[in-house]
């Protein structure tokens, strides 16, 4: 057998595991090789009754958070932070959480992750929807701001360690957004990294499993904050169009990637952008470099699964957050009505699967962020973008 796993939630077999401890050690594993998971349940304030799994690889950490739709809370690569300080003290339970708080804002009361889905069935600001049905009536239903998917609890949780090389380490959960009369939507998520690896893996699989087509949108909101952002950062993609969500000033837009200082008052900045990949698979990449261009943190995934890609800058004083999000999607943040009208939202048919990988490669060395940059210059090629 070439791997073990351990299952720590299971509500169709009513079991759930507490805590949970286990290191490379308890495998037998070569001395060389060298990984810790733990499970865990957060007590106390609004992080009370939370389920967290960390793992280490030895060089990167993470914090999964199946009490939160299967979120990365935090990380950190060799002392360097991952995430951002925000002014959400979290992870927060999702039972404190109103989505319908504030006109439909209420999703900001749990904010605060590393690395949080959008979706499933909606993602984009608050409002009402209006549609018609497959029976010609007009349907209507009020949507909040980027959907449910964050706040929902895995109903199934296990933990995977391969017992040959290369000694991989997954956390898989599953998720299920669906009520009666609605769509019924089931994400199944698997995280990996490797011993000592400077990498981490995203492997989501969105299944229909209402008897009727359904709507649906996803996107990766990937949030980093000091140090790796900081005055003189910058964000690099190889970029074949980009526009302003609102009406901003000419430098603002001039400037879209690069970074301030924090400034108390600031408002938020959103970029939609359409990128460039590679030829064959449709692979692309998008980059947060610090000032000096010694740390780097790359996002890449497929143009096939994942065509839109939004670039939020939220560069406010740090106490109100100064953090910045790449968010690869399926779509534009818009209200949903608007991106239906674009044509650009995905219909999963019944019984129907739609896979998505997102994978999150942390460089803390000069030569592993010009390696980065080169390859965006290498797709970028001759061609300049449109704005």
């Amino acid at each position: 057998m070439t791997h073990k796993t351990w299952i720590l939630t299971d509500v169709s077999d009513s079991k759930w595991v507490e805590s949970l401890n286990l290191s490379s050690r308890d495998l037998g594993l070569p001395d060389g090789i060298r990984w810790a998971v733990t499970k865990r349940t957060l007590r106390g304030g609004l992080q009370d009754g939370v389920d967290v799994v960390e793992v280490d690889n030895g060089d990167l950490r993470l914090t999964v958070l199946p009490t939160r739709g299967m979120g990365i809370w935090k990380g950190s690569y060799r002392g360097l932070p991952l995430g951002w300080d925000a002014p959400v003290r979290g992870p927060v339970h999702p039972r404190y959480v109103n989505l319908a708080d504030r006109e439909g804002l209420g999703w900001l009361q749990g904010f605060d992750e590393w690395i949080v889905r959008c979706g499933l069935q909606s993602m984009g600001p608050p409002g009402v929807d209006r549609w018609t049905g497959p029976d010609g009536q007009p349907r209507s239903a009020p949507l909040t701001l980027h959907g449910r998917i964050a706040n929902l609890p895995a109903s199934f949780l296990a933990i995977t360690a391969e017992t040959q090389a290369p000694y991989r380490i997954s956390v898989t959960g599953q998720v299920d957004e669906s009520m009666l009369f609605c769509p019924r939507l089931v994400l199944r998520s698997t995280v990996t990294t490797w011993p000592g690896s400077n990498r981490l893996l995203i492997e989501d699989q969105v299944t229909n499993t209402g008897g009727q087509p359904s709507e649906m949108q996803l996107l990766y909101h990937c949030n980093f904050g000091p140090p790796l952002l900081g005055e003189g950062a910058g964000f690099r993609a190889p970029i074949a169009r980009v526009r302003p969500r609102d009406a901003y000033p000419e430098q603002i837009v001039r400037d879209f990637q690069s970074y301030g200082k924090p400034e108390a008052g600031r408002q938020e900045e959103v970029f939609f952008i359409e990128l460039l990949g590679t030829a064959a698979e449709k692979k692309s990449l998008a980059v947060l470099h610090d000032a000096r261009q010694e740390k780097a943190v790359g996002l890449r995934f497929r143009l096939s699964e994942l065509p839109f890609f939004t670039l939020w800058k939220n560069t406010a004083s740090e106490r109100d957050g100064y953090v910045t999000g790449l968010e690869p999607g399926t779509s534009f943040p818009n209200f949903r009505s608007v991106e239906r009208e674009q044509g650009r939202l995905r219909v999963i048919q019944p019984g129907e699967t739609a896979v998505f990988t997102l994978e999150v490669e942390i460089c803390d060395q000069r030569a592993g962020v010009s390696a980065l940059l080169d390859e965006i210059r290498g797709l970028q090629g001759e061609q300049e973008y449109q704005a």
